[in-house]
């Protein structure tokens, strides 16, 4: 467990700035796009009020994250885009230059699996650590926004009126339902591991292992497509939909992480 846990701290360390620079990047965009609209909104209200006019009503927090689409957008899906490639290079970096790092993983010590695993749990802190300083940052966006607007100006509302505002928020980041949280980060969980063991495959039998990748990760993905459009069909009820699914994704993890386990086990070479 120990030798785990330093392999994973090795893993992060490795991209430690990477990810203070995603967590930088989306501090400055989404401050910078809250300012702006949160100064064109007060704009507009002293505007109507010099002329005598009245708005129709208060603006919130939730408000002014909903007209900042764009900027808030933007550093997420950058976020998303870098670590989905991550996914892919975390095992391909190991492979490059002179003296392969490779080759000091996997004559370690211990089991090799624990390199698959803590490779792993290495990306799921990642996520995590984002979804986690977006919450921090939607936080002090609102106290930002609370200095910024006079108090005759602005409304009040809850942080989850803030996040359900924002489609990217909703689709991508924090989806508002409990359940519809956990089936999409656990396909999340499910898609890094087929990716793994789809990178292990090429790894292992080279060029006829890139046809047997592209071919799990089909297989693989056309079972969890299934499995998330299982209501389609008027034939189940909504518990056995459930139940359906959740099997179909414990055989598939189950099925992944076996194969993956034997591949870096027995069969990846450096």
């Amino acid at each position: 467990m120990n030798r785990y846990l330093k392999l994973v701290h090795l893993e992060v360390h490795r991209f430690r700035y990477a990810l203070f620079s995603l967590m930088f990047l989306t501090a400055a965009i989404q401050i910078i796009g809250l300012v702006h609209t949160t100064q064109v909104r007060v704009k507009g209200w002293r505007e109507t009020a010099r002329l005598g006019e009245h708005s129709s009503r208060n603006f919130s927090f939730a408000d002014v994250i909903g007209d900042s689409q764009f900027l808030f957008a933007v550093p997420i899906l950058i976020s998303i885009i870098v670590l989905g490639l991550y996914v892919f290079l975390i095992w391909y970096r190991d492979w490059t230059g002179r003296d392969k790092f490779a080759y000091r993983l996997f004559t370690l010590p211990m089991a090799r699996r624990n390199v698959y695993m803590a490779k792993a749990t290495a990306i799921f802190v990642f996520v995590f650590a984002m979804v986690t300083f977006q919450l921090l940052m939607l936080l002090l966006e609102r106290q930002l926004f609370n200095w910024m607007v006079p108090s005759e100006y602005w409304m009040s509302s809850l942080l989850a009126e803030a996040v359900a505002s924002n489609r990217v928020f909703v689709l991508f980041l924090l989806p508002p339902d409990g359940m519809q949280f956990v089936v999409y980060y656990g396909i999340g969980i499910l898609a890094v591991f087929v990716i793994f063991t789809a990178v292990l495959l090429e790894r292992s039998y080279h060029l006829p292992g890139i046809v047997y990748a592209i071919l799990y990760v089909a297989v693989c993905g056309a079972a969890i497509g299934g499995a998330v459009y299982l209501n389609l069909y008027n034939y189940f009820y909504p518990r056995e939909i459930t139940a359906i699914r959740f099997c179909i994704y414990l055989i598939v993890m189950g099925f992944t992480l076996t194969l993956g386990f034997r591949l870096v086990s027995k069969k990846i070479t450096v």
